[in-house]
């Protein structure tokens, strides 16, 4: 790929194999580099914001972290501002949730790294039609892309077969960009052209997850409510939340481990959310009004792609977004990785003092996933029998995450550890932030704050807020009990 996307010299085509986020936002910064971008999409992309076969998490709840933002405004300036104009909620932590994590209710004092919490087929809409607005960037849509074109040593295209008639065809290319999600077939079609296909890290904790959309009963509730969120870990493997999306609406998830997934059976599914520490989230359930069914997610192991390796492996082809790397959903990372991945490959491509070869670029895709990678699969592999092949930790990783285990059991009830940790959640700063002499001072030598003993419906300075979506925070929970 040297020097053929750098400033469009020699740079014909590219082509990008799925179109939901990371392919949409990769094609976004390909136009600046190549005559054409086409984007390969299995779909028939819906007219309005609605979900779509093609992304099996679209009717789940989804959340933009605090660096997706930033990465998303670099690439689409303005977008952020029009996902909040069409009414996606901006909650703030701790402020803005109640939450639970490892036997404590975290103090909600004021919120930092806030973060978009609306139905995420509204976002890819607004993504959508943005990037497919440039001439320079054109959908071939009902689609499946079934191989590439090529050999080991170079990519130069990639077989379709349209959907419904199939019929197949070639589309030939300088450069293909695999975004084609979780269940990527790129592996096998470069064995298929004797290529060697990637070394693939995972980790498995055999969690699922169910989902419903719900609306509060009580007239004018929806006004001031403010989300719900119990968060798993190895002590206590249930997890639940109510988040708040755009129309007023709540999508409602809860999960548990294999062998004890939560149910699709509507009034089962809300006698699983006894199962949790708490009662604030199953007694809410009781007091609202389902408007969805139920539906299940299973696919939720850690695994990435080392196309970044030696092998032998073509130029004139990368990997992103969770066809290089996919993260347990329960982090809510994939969204911003994705963004974030895009600004990676533009600065990749744009560097001057590199020649951007297929390896290198490959590389500093791999370095965008690298932190979320790191929190998701660092997370997952303390959970009660995970398996896969990098669960196992190394000598070095020890005084990490013992100091790990320290800060989480301070950042619930101290707002300057809290600040930090979440500020490395939201991937926003390096986990070296964590280190700075006032949070490690906290760490290494203060006590455990207290957090309050029951769930804290209001915030700390005692203003309800105002409605979610709308500048400030939501306030509390209409119909959910103190116990």
């Amino acid at each position: 790929m040297a020097d053929q996307l750098r400033n469009g010299r020699g740079a014909r085509h590219a082509v990008v194999v799925g179109g939901s986020l990371a392919g949409l936002l990769a094609a976004r910064v390909l136009a600046e580099h190549a005559e054409r971008v086409t984007v390969v999409e299995r779909d028939r992309y819906p007219d309005e914001p609605e979900a779509r076969p093609g992304v099996p998490q679209g009717r789940h709840t989804h959340v933009l972290l605090e660096g997706g933002q930033l990465a998303l405004e670099q690439l689409l300036p303005g977008v952020v501002d029009e996902l909040r104009e069409q009414g996606s909620p901006r909650v703030a932590m701790p402020r803005d949730l109640v939450q639970w994590q490892g036997g404590r209710w975290f103090r909600r004092t004021a919120g930092t790294s806030p973060l978009f919490t609306g139905a995420r087929p509204r976002l890819e809409h607004l993504v959508r039609h943005r990037v497919l607005a440039d001439p320079r960037v054109h959908a071939v849509q009902g689609a499946e892309a079934v191989g590439l074109l090529g050999d080991a040593t170079r990519v130069r295209g990639v077989r379709l077969r349209e959907r419904g008639s199939g019929e197949t065809r070639v589309l030939e290319a300088d450069l293909v960009v695999d975004a084609s999600g979780r269940a990527t077939q790129a592996p096998r079609w470069l064995a298929e052209i004797g290529a060697e296909p990637p070394h693939e890290e995972n980790i498995e904790t055999g969690l699922a997850y169910a989902t419903r959309l719900y609306r509060e009963e009580t007239p004018g509730g929806v006004a001031d409510c403010l989300g719900i969120y119990v968060i798993p870990g190895p002590g206590q493997t249930y997890g639940g939340g109510a988040i708040p999306i755009e129309g007023g609406a709540h999508m409602v998830t809860l999960s548990g481990l294999r062998g004890d997934e939560p149910p699709t059976d509507g009034d089962a599914f809300e006698e699983y959310a006894k199962r949790l520490p708490h009662p604030l989230l199953h007694d809410w359930l009781t007091k609202a009004r389902a408007e969805s069914a139920v539906r299940g997610f299973r696919g939720t192991a850690n695994v990435r792609r080392r196309y970044d390796r030696p092998g032998r492996r073509p130029a004139g082809f990368l990997a992103t977004g969770d066809a290089l790397c996919t993260f347990n959903p329960i982090y809510g990372q994939g969204m911003a990785v994705a963004a974030i991945s895009a600004v990676a490959l533009r600065d990749a491509l744009a560097d001057r003092r590199r020649t951007p070869t297929t390896r290198r670029v490959q590389r500093a895709l791999l370095g965008a996933s690298e932190q979320a990678w790191s929190i998701s699969s660092g997370s997952d592999k303390n959970m009660p029998g995970a398996t896969g092949n990098a669960v196992g930790s190394r000598l070095l990783d020890r005084p990490a995450a013992w100091y790990l285990k320290r800060v989480e059991a301070r950042y619930t009830g101290d707002p300057v550890v809290g600040e930090a940790f979440r500020s490395v959640l939201a991937l926003v700063e390096p986990v070296s932030v964590l280190l700075a002499p006032s949070i490690a001072r906290a760490v290494l030598f203060g006590p455990v704050p207290p957090t309050p003993p029951e769930p804290p419906l209001r915030p700390e300075d005692g203003d309800a807020g105002s409605p979610p979506g709308r500048e400030g925070s939501p306030g509390a929970v209409r119909g959910a009990s103190r116990p």
